[in-house]
């Protein structure tokens, strides 16, 4: 039994490592392992067998493994500490913002505003600041939520006890301790460095976070002042003026004092704020200046007479730095939200200043005398509206204002209603309105409404000013574009293909409902009644609305954006078929494929049209599986009576891209010939050479027979049948008649003239001529031509053209002689013939 199991153990122990080879060879052919996980397998061997021989009581790749993952965490915090925690601009500007704040409550607590517009701008100083706050406290937070994250990070490796451990080896120990001792100093340094900086923001957190505390109670008391005002407004506010209360606390200089030092502060806070918008308004002004001068300058240098152009655009071409600045002035205050009064006046000073210098160039001197005294009034009108307080005095000068302003209105009423042709559109109208309002100004200061007298009185003459700044603004556009079209009309841009008289009954249309919205808006800011309209229209078209007892649901708003989109896609569709049609005509230049490549401008119509419609529906958040529902409903509106139409609208498309026909080709469908001028979506456009205009549907151009002449080419053969007399000589006709043809510059040398000869009739040999004239348009002229040319040189070479004409023969047997003998009737009556036999011949 020993010997058995002696000779058995060594062939078990051989057997054992075959297999294990053979298994070994079996992992490596069915998987090869990479270097990472043969690395790993051999480490985690190395950690087996060192636990097994207990040479150390803990893990030397856990050690490892941890410094390394602390190393790269350390680094990580390094780089967001450097990067990611700026605050500078934060600490630099937050001073001011409390600064702002307690200069804001001493204007609430002091001010006695006289007009809405000064607690608006103060509202908006506190809204921007709020907006301002929370992008500071939000960024705050996010900074803040990183050092926190930061601190576990470090709090957790400071209490990491593996770490105090130390390897029993002398050489891991020594290696485990030098890497130990820089992560701690890593971690020390960290440690201090996010405390401070947590500290340091946590202080930036509460200063933020007061200050946004004091604006929002400051906006509640602006906001109570607004609704107090509105009331107060509208009520008998003051006594009436021969009860004027001469015992009130506020003087004219203490409200002058007032007023000066409130509007300072206002107007140094607008400086600093919105400086892009500061740059978008001096942009304005010198770009428009610019390309107005230069276009004056290139109509100077090439036209020999400009003074025609510049007589029909006086305003740009004679006075360009005016015509800019009612440009820029105009519009340039519209882009800034809630500008104080201050401000607004002294753009308005400027824009009014600009206007009465340009009538008093250009218009009658008896406007520029009214316009004139106005303006005075007018700028009285803008002081007293600064004031911050009423006092008694400014009551009066309003007052005065009003009358004044009545009287000389109504003495210019007197002028113009004597000759209002002389005068701006609408005038009459205007003055009437304007001195309506002057009159309830005047009666709302006599019984006491001193601060509703105020804005009636600044709104009606502010908004006669914005009128006439608007009248003007349209033309100096209009006569801009003028000038650019003219200056650019030997060019090859694309300025030079515009029709201006198309342009300006388009686009003069456009400008003046822009304007009169801008004119509206202004109205609104000088009412002080913009934020009120504004919230109220938002509301309007911002409410859900439920379409019947249905749950499908919409809003105003989502309605007009999509109307608005479709409307735009329509006019970009519009736009870009008039380029390719202006570019057509624009001269013989432009070679005949060029032109008939304008058929697809219906493809682009198609494409911008069905962009514009799925844009309009994802702007307008229409829900996109309402969409099944419409073509559902399109296509029952199909089977029931849109058949012709939808087969008008695919043969639509088959004609823009199999292109049988294009815009210019020369067709005849149904016995009509003409010139195709439009394809359109549902039908197409046909000239025809007695003036009229075809409308033919898509359709009949697919489903009917249509020849095209110009399809490949703009060539047409011609064919002349010429008759000549019996008995002249054939072959010198055909020699005449191929001289004649060839050699022309208006026939085409390949194919060649032929000439024929065709048929032998009753009076005369005809001749077959077949020419090709190179353009189908000039085809009639040119028969014409040959024609003319025949009959000269047939005359010339005495070749004669016959004629139809007939003999008549008659032929009566003895009988019939007889009777006529005896019959026969006196002088001047007829005699009667029987049995006649007339033959015709010809000759």
């Amino acid at each position: 039994m020993n010997k058995v199991l002696k000779i058995a153990a060594p062939l078990l122990f051989l057997f054992a490592l075959f297999t294990a080879d053979g298994l070994g060879q079996t992992t490596k052919k069915g998987k090869k392992l990479s270097v990472r996980d043969s690395l790993r397998q051999t480490i985690l061997r190395r950690d087996s067998m060192m636990r097994s021989l207990k040479k150390s009581d803990t893990s030397i790749n856990g050690l490892l493994q941890k410094i390394e993952y602390y190393t790269s965490s350390f680094n990580q915090i390094k780089t967001s500490l450097s990067r990611n925690i700026d605050t500078v601009d934060i600490s630099a500007k937050l001073p001011s913002f409390e600064k702002r704040v307690g200069m804001i409550k001493t204007l609430i607590d002091n001010d006695r505003s006289s007009t809405l517009r000064y607690l608006y701008a103060i509202r908006d100083i506190l809204t921007r600041s709020d907006d301002q706050l929370d992008i500071w406290q939000e960024r705050l937070a996010v900074i803040n939520s990183k050092l926190i994250q930061n601190q576990n990070e470090l709090s957790a490796m400071g209490k990491d006890s593996s770490l105090k451990m130390v390897p029993a080896d002398s050489a891991l120990a020594t290696s485990f301790l030098i890497q130990k001792i820089a992560i701690d100093s890593k971690y020390k340094r960290l440690d201090t460095t996010n405390k401070k900086l947590l500290l340091k923001i946590g202080s930036l957190q509460n200063r933020a976070t007061s200050v946004y505390i004091a604006l929002i109670d400051l906006r509640d008391q602006i906001d109570l002042k607004i609704r107090e005002f509105s009331i107060s407004a509208l009520s008998d506010e003051n006594n009436s003026i021969w009860e004027m209360d001469r015992n009130t606390e506020s003087t004219f200089r203490t409200a002058l004092s007032k007023t000066v030092n409130m509007n300072t502060r206002l107007l140094t806070f607008f400086a600093t704020r919105d400086p892009l918008i500061h740059f978008a308004g001096i942009l304005i002004l010198v770009l428009f200046y610019t390309w107005i001068y230069s276009n004056r300058r290139k109509l100077l240098r090439i036209k020999e007479s400009p003074q025609t152009v510049f007589s029909h655009a006086k305003y740009v071409s004679f006075y360009p730095v005016v015509s800019a600045m009612i440009v820029a002035f105009a519009i340039v205050p519209n882009f800034y939200d809630h500008p104080p009064v201050v401000v607004l006046e002294i753009f308005f000073t400027v824009l009014i200043a600009s206007l009465l210098y340009l009538v008093g160039k250009t218009c009658p001197q008896q406007l520029f005398k009214y316009l004139a005294l106005l303006f005075c009034l007018t700028c009285v009108y803008s002081f007293s509206n600064l004031f911050v307080e009423v006092s008694n005095t400014d009551r009066v000068i309003v007052l005065l204002l009003a009358l004044a302003t009545t009287f000389i209105t109504v003495r210019f009423y007197r002028v113009v209603k004597n000759a209002p042709e002389d005068y701006l559109p609408h005038t009459k109208t205007i003055l009437r309105i304007f001195i309506i309002l002057l009159v309830i100004s005047a009666l709302c200061n006599i019984f006491g409404r001193v601060t509703l007298s105020k804005i009636i009185g600044v709104t009606a003459v502010y908004n006669l000013w914005l009128a006439l700044g608007m009248y003007y603004l349209v033309q100096i556009i209009m006569q801009s574009l003028f000038v650019q079209l003219e200056a650019n009309k030997n060019s090859n841009n694309l300025s030079s293909f515009i029709d201006f008289k198309m342009l300006q009954t388009k686009f003069r249309s456009i400008l003046t409902v822009l304007a009169s919205l801008l004119w509206l808006i202004m109205l609104t800011q000088n009412l002080s009644i913009e934020d009120a309209v504004f919230d109220y229209i938002q509301k309007f078209l911002t409410d859900t609305r439920s379409l019947g007892g249905t749950n499908t649901q919409f809003t105003f708003q989502s309605i007009i954006i999509f109307i608005a989109v479709i409307w735009l896609s329509s006019v970009a569709a519009k736009i870009i078929s008039y380029l390719y049609d202006v570019a057509g005509k624009s001269g013989s230049d432009i070679d005949i494929l060029k032109k008939k490549n304008r058929t697809s401008t219906l493809l682009i119509k198609l494409a911008v049209f069905a962009v514009g419609f799925l844009v309009a529906i994802t702007a307008s958040g229409f829900p996109l599986d309402k969409i099944t529902i419409i073509i559902s409903a399109f296509g029952i509106g199909i089977g029931f009576g849109l058949q012709n139409i939808v087969n008008n609208l695919v043969s639509g498309l088959i004609l823009a891209f199999e292109k049988p026909i294009q815009i210019g080709d020369i067709i005849e469908v149904d016995n009509r010939s003409g010139t195709i001028m439009e394809i359109g979506i549902r039908s197409s456009k046909i000239a025809t050479s007695d003036g009229a205009e075809v409308i033919i549907p898509n359709g009949d151009l697919i489903s009917h027979h249509v020849i095209n002449w110009t399809l490949s080419n703009s060539n047409r053969r011609i064919e002349l049948i010429i008759g000549v007399a019996y008995g002249s000589d054939i072959e010198k006709v055909k020699t005449i008649l191929t001289n004649l043809l060839c050699g022309r510059t208006d026939i085409m040398e390949t194919p060649a003239p032929l000439v024929f000869v065709h048929n032998l009739n009753q009076s005369s040999v005809d001749f077959r001529l077949l020419f090709w004239a190179a353009d189908i348009t000039t085809w009639l002229s040119l028969k014409s031509h040959i024609l003319s040319d025949i009959y000269t040189i047939f005359a010339k070479e005495g070749i004669e053209i016959p004629f139809p004409q007939s003999d008549i023969h008659v032929k009566m047997d003895d009988k019939v002689t007889e009777t006529a003998r005896k019959n026969t009737k006196p002088p001047g009556e007829e005699a009667q013939v029987t049995n006649t036999d007339v033959t015709d011949t010809g000759i």
